[in-house]
C-alpha cells in the first residue's frame, strides 16, 4: 500500500490560480543566511471551517519538520491579528495583510476539499505575503492517516527546494550504527527528523561506517567479529545481508562512488591501501597507496575528487586526490590528529574531526578560499561528520548529551539539533537518498 501511495503522491501541480514564479530565494551556501518567517494558516475543509482530523495531525508534522531548518522561524499564531482560520486558501479570499503585520514572509495554506477523515486528497500552497505570488502548490491524492508523515516530508522537501534550490534534507535517510554491547552493533536507518527508525542488520559482531549507494539499493559497512574483518553489504531490494572477506584483516571506511562502485581500505602488505571494487564487490584497482596508512575514502558527486586520511606525514591528516591527474594535496593544515574526512557533494568543502585538548571537534575546510572553520564546540567529543546531498547539512556523532548520539548542524555551524534514534549509543551517521524517498 505504501508503494502505491508513493506513486500517487508524486503530486500534481495545481492549475488553480495560475503558475506564479517564485521570487523569494534563500542563500544557504553564503556566510550570511537569510532568516525566513513562515506562517502556517489553519488547515481548512471549507471557508472558515478548520480541519480537526488528519488536517490537524498533518499540520503538527509539518511544524516538527520545519523546526529542523535553522533559517526558518515559524510565526506564532497568536501574533496574527484576526487569527489563522481564513475565509479561503488562496487569493482573493486569502487575507495576506494579517500575515504581513505579523512579520511573515511566507504563508502556507492547506485545503481538504472532501474533508479530512478517511482517505482524502489534500492541497497545500505556499505564498509570498508581500506580493501575493504563489511559490508552489501541490495536491496529494488519496491520503490516509498512515500517509501523513510521508506527505509532510514531501511538502517540506518541495518547500525547501522552492526556497533554496535543494530539498534533499527531507528526502534523505540516515544510515547509522547502534551499539548494544561489547562487539555488538548493527546498522539502522532513520529520517533526519527521527521518523521511520528501523534496524536493517542483525548480525553477531560489530558494524561500523555504513554508507549508502547512490541508487539507494545498498548500504555497505565494515563488519568485525572475533575471527575477522569483512565488508558487509545490505541489499534493500531483498533485505538480505552478505559478508565479503578479503585477504588480510583490514576493511576500513567503505564509500560509494557515483557509478555505484565501492572504494574501501584493505590490507595490502604493511599498510592499508584504498581499493576500488567492481559492481560485485571484488577488487578492481588501487586508488591510493603510499608507504603509510591510507583509509576512509570519500568522493564528490562527480567522482573525480577523493578525500581520505593518511599518515604519510606522521600523524593522521586529511588529503585530497584529483583522480584525473593523480595529484594529491594536503587539506588539514592545523592540528596533529585529523581524521574521518567527508567531502561535500559539490566538492567545495571537506569536513573532518580533529582531536583537541577538549575532545574531538568538527572542522570544515573551504577548498575555494582556503579558510578552515570550526563548527562544533562540544561539550563531549564530536566525531564522524557527514554531508547531506545539499552540501549544507552535516550529521555527526557526539557525546555532548551524555551517551553517544546523532546530531545535525550546517556548514556554517550553529546550534546542533539531536536526531531521535531511540535508546542505545548511536554513531557513524551517513546520508543517503533511497529511490522511494527521492521520487
Amino acid at each position: 500500500m505504501k508503494k502505491y501511495f508513493l506513486l500517487l503522491a508524486l503530486g500534481l501541480w495545481l492549475a488553480l490560480g495560475g503558475a506564479a514564479q517564485a521570487a523569494m530565494r534563500v542563500d544557504i551556501i553564503g556566510p550570511g543566511q537569510n532568516i525566513v518567517n513562515l506562517a502556517l494558516a489553519a488547515p481548512l475543509t471549507a471557508p472558515q471551517a478548520q480541519a480537526t482530523g488528519m488536517g490537524a495531525a498533518l499540520q503538527k508534522l509539518i511544524e516538527q519538520n520545519l523546526s529542523f531548518l535553522p533559517f526558518m522561524r515559524l510565526t506564532d499564531p497568536k501574533a496574527v491579528l484576526g487569527g489563522i482560520v481564513l475565509a479561503g486558501y488562496e487569493p482573493p479570499a486569502l487575507d495576506f495583510k494579517r500575515f504581513q503585520l505579523a512579520g511573515s514572509d511566507i504563508v502556507v495554506t492547506t485545503f481538504w476539499p472532501d474533508g479530512d477523515k478517511g482517505t482524502r486528497p489534500v492541497q497545500i500552497r505556499a505564498f509570498e505575503t508581500n506580493t501575493g505570488s504563489r511559490l508552489f502548490g501541490k495536491e496529494y491524492p488519496k491520503v490516509a492517516t498512515r500517509d501523513l508523515p510521508e506527505v509532510a516530508d514531501r511538502f517540506c522537501a518541495d518547500l525547501l527546494e522552492a526556497l533554496t534550490g535543494n530539498g534533499a534534507f527531507f528526502r534523505s535517510t540516515l544510515a547509522f550504527v547502534k551499539k548494544a554491547g561489547k562487539l555488538s552493533a548493527n546498522v539502522w536507518l532513520v529520517k533526519p527528523t527521527g521518523r521511520d527508525l528501523r534496524q536493517i542488520t542483525n548480525m553477531p559482531g560489530e558494524a561500523m561506517s555504513p554508507a549508502w549507494s547512490p541508487d539507494g539499493r545498498f548500504v555497505v559497512f565494515t563488519h568485525i567479529d572475533p575471527k575477522s574483518h569483512a565488508l558487509g553489504v545490505w541489499d534493500r531490494s531483498s533485505g538480505k545481508v552478505q559478508r565479503i572477506r578479503f585477504p588480510g584483516n583490514v576493511v576500513i571506511g567503505p564509500a560509494f562512488m557515483p557509478d555505484n562502485k565501492v572504494a574501501v581500505a584493505l590490507s595490502n602488505g604493511k599498510y592499508p591501501v584504498i581499493f576500488l571494487l567492481n559492481h560485485v564487490f571484488q577488487k578492481e584497482r588501487i586508488l591510493e597507496q603510499s608507504n603509510a596508512i591510507n583509509v576512509s575514502p570519500t568522493f564528490d558527486s562527480t567522482g573525480t575528487r577523493m578525500a581520505f586520511t593518511s599518515s604519510r606525514m606522521g600523524g593522521p591528516q586529511i588529503f585530497l586526490k584529483d583522480l584525473n591527474s593523480g595529484a594529491v594535496t594536503r587539506v588539514s593544515k592545523n592540528g596533529t590528529y585529523n581524521t574521518e574526512a567527508n567531502l561535500s557533494p559539490d566538492g567545495t568543502l571537506v569536513v573532518y574531526s580533529r582531536m583537541t585538548d577538549f575532545g574531538h571537534r568538527i572542522f570544515v575546510q573551504d577548498m575555494l578560499t582556503g579558510i578552515e572553520r570550526q563548527i562544533t564546540f562540544g561539550p563531549g567529543s564530536d566525531e564522524q561528520p557527514s554531508f547531506c546531498a545539499d552540501s549544507y547539512f552535516i550529521a555527526f556523532s557526539s557525546t555532548r548529551g551524555g551517551g553517544r548520539g546523532i546530531y545535525l548542524t550546517t556548514r556554517h555551524g550553529g546550534d546542533a539539533k539531536k536526531v531521535p534514534t531511540g535508546s542505545g549509543p548511536a554513531s557513524f551517521p551517513r546520508w543517503g537518498m533511497p529511490v522511494s524517498a527521492s521520487k
